[in-house]
């Protein structure tokens, strides 16, 4: 058992910590405001802020199963077309870490709650264009080009999003809670999967989502719609005040002139890549737990299973109350037993599940893509409650929004870019089971690097 209550082999003391620029055991700092109405205000602006974040994030790897193919590929035929597909889907992954870089570096600089507002702003106008971008039977090549650029907008926005709500609410939350409070912007992802699938089902149910009116107009609503929620997102945002830890880090900046020149990405990188890397590295297989269960299941599940879109859908929305539970039981079991143990049970079972998973779709049976489904998110819920706590608790505050989106967003590359644009022609070749193989090497890779993490439940931000 890993814990930081005293310094063991290879681990700093709390002053040896904080001058190498990353907290210790006993750090001391604000917490809080000892989880009263401020804290559950901030709560539930960034549950609100993540859900909407994701939902127009989520609502482009639905419509890349289902539509872009047909839409913006038309050319490419079935297999190719998904392949297009899911490339632009992965590029999202390839800009997260350059946005948690920039937005890093300004949440770092000027503030948490600032900061947000330029990712909810970016997001849900990258999304609105989306949703107004003319096919590739309408302007050619422009359309896919276009769709990489906006695409591209979305991963850079929500590359500064997932560290910045977190930190909100990491930030503030009380000593022993942190768990239960940095939990709330995790349930996000799984509430904006829910709204994502179900507008989907919706509008395809009204309009038939077979017919020319589905794929030439009726999968925009969703991208269209977003825009009423980015404006409920926006109302939250302002109405809360920045986080006292940060406060009392600007303090200690102003009192210390030398600290303003140092930039808080070189500062991350000098100090704690080891973290970073490491963080990568055990939430890799989280992503592709979470990503091929969320976008190429879905096109699997359409394309290759033969199943119809209401049903798969309709699935997805049952799938999200299950790895929202998923999310908040083990937020809350981190707290007691520590965020490191229960993300390596994730990721044991990770590693068993991704051999039985296709063959157990490859049966055909509805059931079994129920099962499938929900089995695979409920794993991915294991370790995504505990990382909302585990990344801020990872890293100094001068450089905690930086070190925390580069981690998780490095992570996103690994897990949630690569085995999606991959797995289509994997099996293809190979089979299904050639897909799992790649998963249990991701789940392997993690569990190492989850083992090779100091437990940070116990300190003080």
């Amino acid at each position: 058992m890993t814990t930081v209550s005293t310094p063991g082999a290879g681990e700093p003391s709390a002053e040896q910590a904080v001058e190498a620029g990353h907290p210790g055991p006993t750090a001391t700092a604000p917490t809080g405001n000892g989880g009263g109405p401020g804290i559950r205000r901030v709560a539930i602006a960034s549950c609100i802020g993540t859900t909407i974040e994701f939902y127009d994030f989520f609502i482009y790897g639905t419509a890349a199963a289902l539509v872009f193919p047909t839409v913006f590929f038309p050319a490419l035929g079935a297999t190719a077309g998904t392949v297009a597909s899911f490339a632009t889907f992965a590029v999202a992954f390839v800009a997260r870490p350059v946005g948690a870089m920039l937005f890093g570096h300004f949440g770092d600089r000027i503030g948490r709650k600032k900061t947000l507002v330029s990712t909810l702003l970016l997001m849900g106008i990258a999304t609105l264009l989306i949703g107004l971008l003319p096919g590739a039977d309408t302007i050619g090549v422009a359309a896919p080009i276009i769709l990489v650029l906006l695409r591209f907008a979305q991963g850079f926005a929500v590359g500064g999003e997932w560290a910045g709500a977190t930190l909100l609410t990491a930030e503030y939350a009380p000593p022993g809670k942190r768990g239960l409070y940095a939990m709330f912007p995790q349930l996000g992802p799984a509430i904006a999967f829910a709204l994502s699938s179900g507008t989907f089902l919706f509008t395809g149910l009204a309009l038939g989502d077979t017919n020319e009116a589905f794929l030439t107009y009726g999968w925009r609503i969703p991208f269209l719609f977003s825009i009423v929620l980015v404006a409920i997102g926006l109302y939250m945002r302002l109405a809360i005040e920045e986080t006292p830890v940060f406060r009392a880090e600007t303090e200690a900046r102003a009192a210390a002139p030398e600290q303003k020149r140092s930039l808080p990405f070189l500062d991350a990188l000098r100090h704690q890549t080891k973290e970073i890397l490491l963080s990568a590295g055990a939430l890799a297989i989280m992503f592709a737990f979470f990503y091929m269960g969320t976008a190429y299941l879905t096109s699997y599940a359409t394309s290759t299973l033969g199943f119809d879109r209401p049903f798969v859908l309709t699935v997805g929305i049952a799938s999200s109350l299950v790895f929202g539970a998923a999310i908040v039981l083990s937020a809350l079991y981190s707290d007691r037993f520590g965020r490191r143990r229960v993300i390596m049970v994730s990721c044991g079972f990770s590693v068993v599940w991704a051999l039985a998973l296709f063959p157990l779709l490859d049966t055909g049976s509805p059931v079994a893509f129920v099962v499938g489904m929900m089995v695979t998110l409920a794993i991915f819920g294991i370790a995504y409650g505990p990382c909302g706590a585990l990344l801020p608790e990872m890293f100094h505050t001068r450089y905690r929004y930086t070190g925390a989106g580069l981690g998780y967003n490095l992570a996103g590359v690994l897990g949630g870019a690569i085995p999606p644009m991959i797995a289509a022609p994997l099996a293809a070749a190979y089979g299904g089971i050639a897909i799992g193989v790649m998963l249990m090497v991701i789940g392997l890779v993690s569990f190492v690097c989850t083992a090779a993490l100091v437990e940070t439940r116990d300190r003080a931000l």
